[in-house]
């Protein structure tokens, strides 16, 4: 880390700044840039301290600051009408949404990335990803109750991809299953796309009553500003707010912050704590120390209040009495927050955080002077309007760009390349085998049995189910459901158009649980901004992902821009993570995603087309990426989403399973293993109701479409309620033997054993990373 200060001892003052305006500064390799850095000495009048520049290095980092997206994602508040307002009752700008779920109360739920801390040093990137985005739900006054994360790695035989595929899942499991959280679902994919570039997305979820909700703020003259938690150490200084804003070269990151280092049982007191001085209403405010650390939290809180603050950064306790000042407001360690409290409940708060031994110490108190001052060993080394830190940074229209190769790729379609497909029944059991085991479909025990999601006794579908659910309220059976996806193989196609689809297939997730989808968080996954083809695919990415939301009527309450997402020139495909969360009225009403009965009607809701292009079938069999994605049909979606609830209130099915990746092979295959019962399936009249061969009718990956299970007492009720909605609806099969003689059977075509089946599905992630850990 660059040394700021030439002493220990004699920091670098406001009185020094204004004294010397010459003096050289390390600003670039704070990641500044030389405009930014002339911003600065505008804004000030002078050049800043060494710490007012730790302050805006990190603070108007990319990771901080959204200073190259914000002109984008305006477009999440633009785009609203009434209905998307009625639930909603924190939106973006605040640590994490929240939403009105009924009977009192609310859930407050976001996703954020921890990618690049997660390629240095994967166990501690992951888990400190957790530990963050847990911080962020407590803040809102809110119980944390589930945990969910979106994992994408590099080539599964790559030998660097297990040495980050163990790191990340073991920092995951430990942290989630130490705070006893369960982890209700995500996804894991592999491609060599994220060789060096790994994406590690976590989403929390938390549960509050209305009336403790809380939102962070330094307003109130004389309260107190009092930091609680663990204390700061030299790990993570500058980690995710400057290792985050930067590509790694081909020998890995040009900066090398220390990785956070995180504790999980100091973590799982701090929640009691917080909820205890929640409850207590003993704080004004509660701000989480994530990235960027005391410059963020003090900036913010000052920001977001009515005047300033004033801050003794000595009473900050240290882990390592050798930090220099500067080093202390970049540390990103974890298990921290900040409060602000009253001057007359200042007793009870500290008498709430000994209960807990948790250290504390009071750093100052909020003032009128709209300024944001930081004396360090009695000199003043901050004195800044707290706006410009945590506000007003750099704003950038960065170049765009139509990227110069995406015509050719769009072209190279599944036809035009001249793709074998193959209908001959055995062709078409080795390519069901292909899809269903190649190693984004494959069985993901290897990963899920390292997490705990029955803990806490409220989840109510987890892996390997479609959505999460969990029960928030166990009176009533309240819960909420929610789905996270993203498909960067057909965004890399059609960025716009790959949104919408992340979109609809996390909304189609909820639905199929039995949910109501009601609101969006997102983390948008790119290359460097400074790449104007990568702002294209962003700001076509943006565009469509809030055009769908309207459309749908969904709100986006919050979420993460992750740049830089790149290796030399190659950035990864642009992978826009979106989750769904969903209300059901009672847990009870779940539909599981696969069928747990004999002689069961299956049927297929919608149509299909032949949307090969970017599809599993395509990957898994020619090793193919190109043409056009499906074409999102949002109102079918809705209208599906819609006939799913109605038929969840009925209590018409038994299973319900999305079409998606690897398109009904693969739905199949999902609702057999599930619980081991087979299935008698027929595609001709697929193949002649929508003019379609029989690769299309098993490996297409047209939307809109999902595979249900019906009992037979409730089959004319179902067909009455399809026929109602005008929902085209195909009796495709029934479900068949279970056990020893459990098989899916593609009538006139091929028989393969669930036993064969299922040993290949579950042999591919073993195979690389070693054996799967018992349940």
């Amino acid at each position: 880390m660059t040394d700021f200060a030439a002493s220990p001892i004699r920091p670098d003052t406001v009185a020094d700044a204004a004294a010397t305006p010459e003096k050289e500064q390390p600003y670039a390799a704070l990641g500044l840039k030389p405009d930014e850095y002339d911003k600065i000495r505008e804004i000030l009048g002078r050049r800043p301290t060494s710490g007012e520049l730790a302050m805006y290095s990190v603070m108007w980092s990319e990771h901080c600051s959204y200073k190259s997206s914000k002109i984008y994602l305006r477009q999440f508040g633009k785009k609203v009408n009434d209905k998307m307002r009625e639930r909603l009752l924190v939106g973006m700008g605040e640590n994490a949404g929240v939403i009105d779920v009924g009977e009192g109360l609310a859930v407050t739920f976001k996703v954020e990335s921890h990618n690049h801390p997660s390629y240095i040093e994967p166990f501690q990137g992951a888990a400190t990803g957790v530990g963050g985005i847990i911080r962020d739900i407590i803040s809102m006054g809110a119980r944390p109750v589930a945990v969910m994360d979106q994992l994408r790695f590099g080539a599964i035989d790559d030998p660097d991809t297990a040495r980050v595929v163990h790191g990340v899942v073991s920092g995951i499991s430990s942290y989630a299953n130490c705070l006893g959280l369960p982890n209700l679902g995500g996804e894991t994919v592999f491609d060599g796309v994220y060789q060096q570039n790994p994406l590690v997305n976590a989403l929390g979820v938390g549960v509050l009553r209305h009336e403790d909700l809380h939102t962070a703020n330094a307003s109130g003259l004389g309260n107190k500003v009092v930091l609680f938690g663990a204390r700061t150490g030299g790990d993570g200084i500058g980690g995710a707010s400057i290792l985050a804003s930067d590509s790694f070269d081909e020998g890995g990151p040009t900066k090398r912050p220390a990785v956070q280092v995180g504790d999980p049982f100091a973590e799982k007191v701090l929640i009691e704590c917080c909820l205890e001085l929640f409850q207590g209403e003993l704080v004004e405010g509660i701000q989480d120390l994530g990235a960027a650390g005391i410059s963020c939290a003090t900036s913010e809180l000052a920001a977001n209040g009515d005047g300033g603050m004033f801050i003794e950064l000595d009473s900050v306790l240290l882990r390592d009495p050798s930090l220099t000042a500067e080093e202390i407001l970049m540390s990103e360690s974890q298990e921290r927050m900040m409060a602000i409290v009253a001057p007359e409940k200042l007793d009870e708060f500290l008498a709430v955080t000994a209960k807990w031994d948790v250290e504390t110490s009071v750093l100052g108190e909020v003032t009128d002077t709209n300024r944001l001052v930081i004396n360090w060993r009695g000199e003043e080394i901050v004195n800044v309007d707290p706006s410009t830190v945590a506000v007003d940074g750099p704003v950038y229209e960065r170049p765009v760009a139509y990227p110069t190769w995406i015509d050719a790729l769009q072209a190279d379609s599944v036809n035009a390349a001249g793709l074998a497909r193959d209908e001959d029944g055995d062709a078409l059991r080795s390519q069901l085998l292909a899809v269903s085991s190649s190693p984004n479909q494959a069985d993901v025990s290897w990963v899920t049995n390292q997490y705990d999601y029955y803990v806490g006794g409220n989840t109510a579908l987890s892996f390997p189910d479609g959505a999460g659910m969990i029960r928030v309220n166990e009176e009533t059976g309240l819960g909420v459901a929610i789905s996270t996806d993203a498909n960067g193989r057909y965004c890399q196609l059609d960025p716009y158009a790959g949104a919408q689809l992340a979109l609809g297939e996390a909304y189609r997730n909820v639905a199929t649980s039995g949910a109501v989808p009601t609101a969006v968080t997102d983390c948008l996954n790119f290359g460097s901004p400074e790449n104007p083809e990568v702002m294209w695919q962003f700001s076509q990415a943006v565009e469509g992902l809030s055009d769908a939301c309207l459309e749908l009527e969904v709100p986006v309450t919050g979420g993460n821009v992750s740049f830089y997402n790149q290796t030399g020139d190659t950035p990864i495909h642009p992978t826009p993570v979106v989750g769904v969360l969903g209300i059901i009225d009672d847990v009870a009403r779940r539909i599981p995603s696969g069928w747990q009965d004999q002689g069961e009607n299956l049927y297929l809701l919608g149509v299909t087309r032949d949307e090969l292009d970017g599809s599993a079938w395509a990957e898994a069999v020619h090793s193919h990426l190109g043409g056009l994605p499906p074409k999102a049909d949002l109102d079918a979606e809705r209208t599906l989403a819609e006939l799913l609830h109605a038929a969840s209130q009925g209590g018409l099915l038994s299973a319900a399973v999305d079409l998606s990746e690897g398109g009904l092979a693969q739905a199949i295959v999902d609702g057999a293993l599930r619980f081991g019962i087979g299935a008698r399936v027929w595609i001709t009249e697929i193949m002649e109701r929508d003019g379609v061969d029989a690769v299309a009718a098993l490996f297409s990956e047209t939307q809109g479409r999902v595979l249900v299970a019906v009992p037979h007492e409730e089959d004319v009720k179902f067909r009455g309620l399809c026929e109602g909605r005008n929902y085209p609806v195909l009796k495709v099969g029934v479900t068949d033997l279970a056990g020893a003689d459990a098989a899916i059977e593609v009538q006139d075509r091929f028989t393969l054993p669930l036993a064969e089946l299922r040993a290949s599905v579950e042999a591919t992630l073993p195979a690389a990373f070693g054996p799967v850990i018992a349940e």
